[in-house]
């Protein structure tokens, strides 16, 4: 066992029991230049990721009570997300530890989003069979705290409004269309239509597909909400 391992996991604050599982755990597929077939942390990703999951959606439900099913559904995708996992691995330096091919690791593969978000997820699901579901949460607690504070602060966008209105009248998620494009090539116009099953589509512009988007999003909202009134 390396001593970046160990390092590892006295960042980790857990001592595996089992050490072929901490080290499956941080063992990247192109280890060994491929020779060892089957032995990497896919398994455990798919685990992970399913525990992980699990965990997100208890502290939201906990934490969000004022959200409805659309909502904290948002809010568990951004959680889960493989950018939220990759910066949770730097931060407890996950990277370091990484068991990579050479070349991979010329690539730098320690510092990748894709590779650290899946070790991030096999990491949960060998805490979750070395020491169950109390290690696991340890471990989710510890660093996540600042991605669930970041959910609570953040503003929501016209976009993630709508999305969260539309799932509260029981309603399919707004579906967008760019149905137009003027102006010039180096200062475009794009138009975007917005439809919600069973309202009028709205529409919007703006210089970007994602500006019109919320755009559109707002005038959709917005014309709701004053017949509302």
């Amino acid at each position: 066992m390396s001593n970046r391992i160990e390092a590892f996991e006295k960042r980790l604050g857990h001592v595996f029991a089992d050490r072929d599982l901490i080290e499956l755990a941080l063992t990247h597929a192109s280890h060994g230049d491929g020779r060892r077939r089957g032995q990497s942390n896919e398994r455990l990703e798919f685990l992970g990721d399913r525990v992980l999951g699990l965990m997100a959606a208890d502290r939201l439900y906990a934490g969000f009570s004022q959200l409805d099913e659309g909502g904290l559904a948002h809010r568990l995708n951004a959680l889960v997300s493989k950018t939220a996992c990759a910066r949770v691995a730097r931060a407890c330096g996950l990277g370091e530890a990484l068991l990579l091919s050479p070349a991979e690791e010329r690539l730098g593969g320690r510092d990748k989003d894709s590779i650290l978000g899946d070790a991030c997820e096999a990491i949960i699901g060998a805490l979750w069979l070395d020491g169950g579901m109390e290690a696991a949460e340890a471990f989710f607690d510890a660093f996540w705290g600042e991605e669930i504070g970041a959910l609570k602060a953040r503003p929501k966008d016209a976009k993630s409004r709508l999305q969260e209105w539309a799932a509260s009248q029981g309603r399919a998620a707004p579906e967008y269309e760019t149905v137009g494009r003027s102006g010039p090539d180096h200062r475009p116009v794009f138009t975007v239509q917005v439809a919600v099953a069973g309202l009028a589509p709205a529409t919007g512009e703006g210089t970007s597909k994602q500006t019109a988007q919320r755009a559109a999003a707002a005038a959709l909202l917005e014309r709701e909400h004053a017949d509302e009134r």
